[in-house]
Formats: structure tokens, C-alpha cells, sequence
């Protein structure tokens, strides 16, 4: 019966507010939780810092805007990733500050250097990719067999690494193709190849 009404009385402030203002809740009689979620979230903090633990105050934002904690700005819905299982369907951090994480994230997992680790390769490489001197070095280069990182390189220099997968005689046969010295297999038997050294 009551659930058919527009209103509820909010249990604590004693205000008649639409069902909207209310969480739901299973357990009550209408569905709906006893206080309205201003009240609830009032409640809650009140509880958290009776218990001794760090409550992060509320900060109050413009409609269509959320603030973010990482950066400590106020920024409207379209700066932000959809998350389906938050409760207003937005991201925690804002895509920015999600960005960063990801990239040191990234370079932890799977390299194990941080930012600043790579920040003072690249410096020491005056920023530019050790192997052309001309581009900017972007791309943590490492061995594909021991993990070790051997430098920052720019994005043509590194997959030109890994496309001849990381074997000196490869480059060495490369160079010599370059520069003018095919290095050109001879039939020794069927299917016998010999490599001039």
C-alpha cells in the first residue's frame, strides 16, 4: 500500500520526499531505506568518525560535474569513463588522472622501473632514441629473454628490434645488406644451406 504512494517521510530530517530521494532497501516493508540518501550519508559519516576512521569530506559540485580526488579538480561528466557498477556510472579518478596511473602501472608491471627510473634514462640519452640520434625517445626497450631494460628508444627503432627478434647475426646480415653485401646462401646438399661467414 505504502509503496504506491509518490511521497515518503524521511525518517530523520522528517521531510516528504519523492521515492527517488530514497535507496532502495529489500528488507523494509516499502522497499525503500527508512532515511533519505542526504540523511543516510550524513549517518554514515557520523558513524565512520565515532568508529575513529578518516571520513573524507563531502565536496559539493555543479550539476553534470564530479570531483576528483587524485587531482583535486571539479570537472563536468564527459571528462570522466563510464563505470556501470558506481553508483552515478562515472570512474573514481577522471580520465586524465586514470591515464597516468596506467602509464606507471605499465611501466611497473612490465618493467619494473617507475616514471622517474625511465624520466632519467631518457635524460641520459639527452632525449632522443640511442640508435637514429633523431627521433624522441618514447618506448622502454628491453630483453626478451632476461627482462632487462636496456634504454628508451622512438617507436620506429624499437619495433625494428623486435621485428628481427633482438639476434645480432640477424643485424649483422642487415647491415651487410645495406651496404651492398647480400649475404647470399650457397646449396651445399638438398635442403643444405651454407652461410658465408
Amino acid at each position: 500500500m505504502s509503496d504506491s504512494l509518490p511521497v515518503k517521510k524521511c525518517s530523520r530530517c522528517q521531510r516528504l520526499l519523492s521515492r527517488d530521494a530514497f535507496a532502495r532497501n529489500k528488507a523494509s516493508r516499502d522497499g525503500l531505506q527508512a532515511y533519505c540518501r542526504e540523511c543516510w550519508a550524513a549517518y554514515y559519516q557520523e558513524r565512520q568518525i565515532a568508529r575513529g576512521k578518516n571520513v573524507r569530506p563531502r565536496v559539493q559540485t555543479p550539476e553534470g560535474h564530479k570531483y576528483c580526488r587524485a587531482c583535486g579538480q571539479v570537472k563536468p561528466h564527459s571528462e570522466w569513463h563510464k563505470n556501470a557498477s558506481a553508483s552515478d556510472g562515472l570512474a573514481t579518478r577522471c580520465k586524465p588522472c586514470r591515464a597516468e596511473e596506467s602509464r606507471a602501472h605499465h611501466l611497473k608491471r612490465a618493467y619494473g622501473i617507475t616514471e622517474a627510473q625511465r624520466d632519467e634514462m631518457v635524460a641520459s640519452q639527452q632525449g632522443v632514441c640511442t640508435i637514429c640520434l633523431k627521433a624522441p625517445a618514447v618506448h622502454v626497450d628491453h630483453c626478451h629473454e632476461t627482462g632487462r631494460v636496456r634504454g628508451v628508444l622512438c617507436f620506429n627503432c624499437n619495433a625494428a628490434l623486435g621485428q628481427l627478434g633482438d639476434d645480432p647475426d640477424t643485424f649483422n646480415r642487415a647491415i651487410a645488406y645495406l651496404e651492398g653485401n647480400a649475404w647470399k646462401p650457397t646449396l651445399v646438399a638438398p635442403g643444405v644451406y651454407q652461410l658465408p661467414s
